[in-house]
């Protein structure tokens, strides 16, 4: 079986930046406000918690939350997953049905987590479900041309920036595309076998197998980015967009189709692994665009620095590193995928 080697380096909209910054020295220079797009009913079986979170994954304190309500881990449900080294806030809601109220006296006290809001729902809480997230983030100890930045953000305002899946979704030293590899080597071998049963991504599979998909969609943004023709509809192409790869074809161009087929021409056993997987193709916007984008600058507690911050709100499934990438070069002293 072959290893492959990925590269996590992808091209920028308005070339790389001059700038450099500090970012996420500390969870609160990252904070994150999940916002649904429809109301609690206020009765039904689900019991939903609004939590502030710091230095917990949403994964963990799910789990946390069926251990102390003595539950299965799948009966906690959320919208989506928040960043670890962050100050988050976002629903979370258990399966509870009101005649066992009286398990609400094991309300946990969750470490590095405040339960602010209850609400009962009639419904799971399931990813996608929410309407986006806001973004609160400083940048600080930043080195370089104020007048130029100041001019890339109103660039980046006014145009948007392409709408790369961020690093978190590959894993820690892309570890997740590596077990993606070996999957969907395995499903596209066993295709060529002619087994006729479709297997369904679940578990850590499915994690492996949206990571793939994630991936595939990069590098073919990545050329359109390479092209200058991202944010551009390309002929008879309505808005710029790319593929999620999978089962069946979605009506795109000649011209797009064409250029899709070239990039992705050394992965068809991931291709074809994904179709083999259960999956059905869709397509993602190529340009993202961050709704309210303002910046202010803003006096460091380091002697002369000026820290710079950050509001933005973006849809479901978009990163905020991706906007960030193409603010500065952004220096840290640990990993995005953790």
């Amino acid at each position: 079986m072959n290893t492959r080697q990925f590269s996590l380096t992808f091209p920028y909209a308005f070339g790389s930046p001059d700038i450099t910054a500090r970012f996420r020295e500390s969870p609160e220079d990252f904070q994150v406000v999940e916002a649904l797009d429809f109301d609690l009913s206020g009765d039904g079986e689900h019991l939903c918690l609004y939590i502030e979170k710091e230095g917990q994954n949403t994964r963990w304190v799910a789990h946390l939350l069926a251990e102390a309500f003595e539950v299965e881990d799948v009966a906690v449900g959320y919208c989506g997953l928040k960043d670890r080294r962050a100050v988050t806030r976002q629903w979370f809601s258990v399966h509870l049905p009101a005649g066992q109220d009286q398990q609400l006296s094991r309300l946990p006290q969750l470490d590095g987590c405040q339960i602010l809001k209850m609400a009962r729902h009639h419904k799971k809480l399931r990813r996608g479900m929410h309407a986006g997230n806001h973004f609160r983030i400083r940048l600080r100890q930043l080195m370089g041309d104020r007048q130029v930045l100041a001019s890339r953000l109103e660039t980046i305002a006014r145009e948007g920036v392409p709408n790369y899946f961020g690093e978190q979704r590959f894993g820690r030293e892309a570890g997740n595309l590596h077990e993606a590899d070996k999957l969907l080597q395995q499903r596209s071998a066993e295709r060529s076998q002619r087994r006729k049963k479709t297997r369904k991504g679940a578990g850590m599979g499915g994690l492996y197998l949206s990571a793939a998909r994630s991936y595939l969609f990069n590098l073919v943004l990545a050329e359109r980015v390479a092209r200058h023709n991202w944010n551009i509809p390309m002929p008879d192409e309505t808005i710029p967009s790319g593929p999620l790869w999978g089962r069946g074809r979605t009506q795109v161009p000649g011209d797009v189709r064409q250029l899709e087929s070239q990039v992705l021409e050394e992965w068809q056993d991931w291709c074809h692994g994904l179709e083999f997987s259960g999956l059905s193709q869709e397509r993602r916007p190529l340009v993202l665009h961050a709704e309210g984008f303002e910046w202010c600058w803003q006096s460091s507690v380091q002697g002369d620095d000026v820290d710079l911050e950050l509001a933005f709100f973006l849809p479901p499934g978009c990163f905020a590193t991706s906007v960030l990438r193409e603010v500065a070069n952004l220096q840290q002293s640990w990993s995005v995928a953790e």
